[in-house]
């Protein structure tokens, strides 16, 4: 780990240097963040840092730290003191990657920045009035955010792993019975965190509640015919996430065979998650798939190519393909093609696509097709689409199952790309 640690700062350091090179700049400092309060307390939202600042240390980063870049020096890292005894003690994380830096301790009263620099950018929250602008350094830096070294991907398989045992937990809670809050709290335990450690808060659908994108709640009830759990959790690992969705039936019914048909649709399209291939394209590879699913089901009569002209497959799969996946769920620069920070945005073609690059190795993404029976855009299409050939019939029988997802975390290779996700299921006892 040291070694590819070393290996993962010289990569950076060399991404930052560049930058500092490009825009005529002394040093760059990079901000975790402060701790935000509820409204009218004194209790704190949950902290995450800027990832900026996290992608630089192999522990997660709290408040008020801040990593200090010269051009030709080691990192130096500004690390909070404080005299509290409300809290538990936040020493210095000791180990091997301490040789790499200067560490410095700080209170909030310290002038740390003192003897910085006339030339110094900030990146992060929280600007401090030293700080000179510099306009487009962030999308600078955060291009190449995209491309993750081998110590990133270490830390997302890491992730992988927990998130893995944890959706196989929430399997056994689910055929067991159990509610969407215990179902969720069998996760938690299995992937070994807390709420407030996820990468994101999870969502536990069962039943109709498994067409609803982003479902928030948690029920406690028990049901006495969940018959569908849709559940997308993943786990973190020093500020890298793992981003995971499976669906899970009770019976070997015919929602269950679209279910595992999906799966097999969904693998071929992580099989072609290859350098050089524009992932907009396998956006509409998934929609053209969509469209033989529903076909060869007899939800639709359409073929293929009449479902893809009147927008069909749009109504039963109205998100993204995916997503650039590593400090932050949906990572940064899905939409930069270049350093400067222009953009190639969404087209009506596919409005919610959160990643329109062209595939470069090493890039880790998600890969999730879905297919959900959402009354409201069922409404849509019956008032919109003429003659479109759906069987509202055998809609209305799937229509309490709610509806599929499956994604797997992808790192993007020139020939065979690496299904981090498929490999944790694999290797769980």
């Amino acid at each position: 780990m040291t070694t590819r640690y070393q290996a993962h700062l010289a990569i950076i350091g060399h991404r930052y240097e560049d930058a500092m090179a490009h825009f005529s700049l002394d040093a760059i400092v990079l901000a975790s963040g402060e701790k935000s309060y509820y409204f009218q307390d004194d209790h704190t939202h949950p902290f995450q840092a800027y990832s900026g600042a996290q992608q630089w240390l192999p522990f997660t980063l709290g408040a008020e730290t801040y990593v200090v870049l010269k051009a030709g020096e080691k990192p130096t890292l500004v690390w909070p003191v404080r005299d509290d005894f409300w809290h538990a003690p936040n020493p210095v994380p000791s180990g091997d990657w301490q040789q790499n830096w200067n560490i410095v301790t700080a209170r909030k009263t310290d002038k740390w920045f003192a003897d910085l620099p006339k030339k110094t950018a900030w990146l992060g929250p929280n600007t401090l009035p030293f700080a000179v602008t510099c306009e487009g350094l962030k999308a600078y830096v955060d291009f190449a955010k995209a491309v993750k070294t081998d110590f990133e991907i270490d830390a997302m398989q890491q992730a992988s792993l927990r998130g893995a045992a944890g959706h196989l937990a929430a399997k056994e809670a689910f055929l067991a019975g159990m509610s969407e809050l215990d179902i969720h709290l069998a996760f938690l335990k299995a992937s070994q965190q807390s709420a407030f450690q996820e990468p994101y808060p999870g969502i536990v659908g069962l039943n109709e509640h498994a067409a609803v994108l982003h479902y928030e709640h948690k029920s406690v009830q028990q049901l006495s015919d969940s018959r569908t759990l849709l559940i997308d959790a993943g786990a973190n690992e020093h500020g890298y996430a793992s981003d995971i969705t499976r669906t899970f039936t009770r019976h070997a019914d015919d929602f269950n065979a679209l279910i595992q048909d999906l799966d097999t649709m969904e693998q071929t399209l992580c099989r072609q998650a290859m350098s050089g291939v524009n992932f907009r394209d396998l956006h509409q590879n998934t929609l053209a798939g969509i469209a033989n699913l529903l076909h060869e089901h007899k939800i639709c009569s359409l073929n293929v190519e009449e479902q893809l002209a009147k927008r069909i497959p749009h109504v039963f799969f109205p998100h993204g393909l995916g997503h650039l996946l590593g400090l932050q769920v949906h990572d940064v620069g899905g939409h930069q093609i270049d350093k400067q920070g222009t953009l190639s945005l969404p087209d009506e073609q596919a409005p919610f696509l959160r990643l329109t690059r062209t595939l470069e190795e090493n890039m880790v993404i998600t890969i999730e097709p879905g297919l959900y029976f959402i009354p409201m855009l069922l409404e849509k299409m019956q008032a919109e689409i003429p003659q479109h050939g759906c069987d509202m019939a055998r809609i209305q029988h799937f229509l309490p199952y709610g509806g599929i997802r499956i994604e797997d975390n992808i790192v993007v290779k020139n020939q065979q790309p690496i299904n981090l996700t498929r490999e944790a299921f694999s290797s769980q006892p």
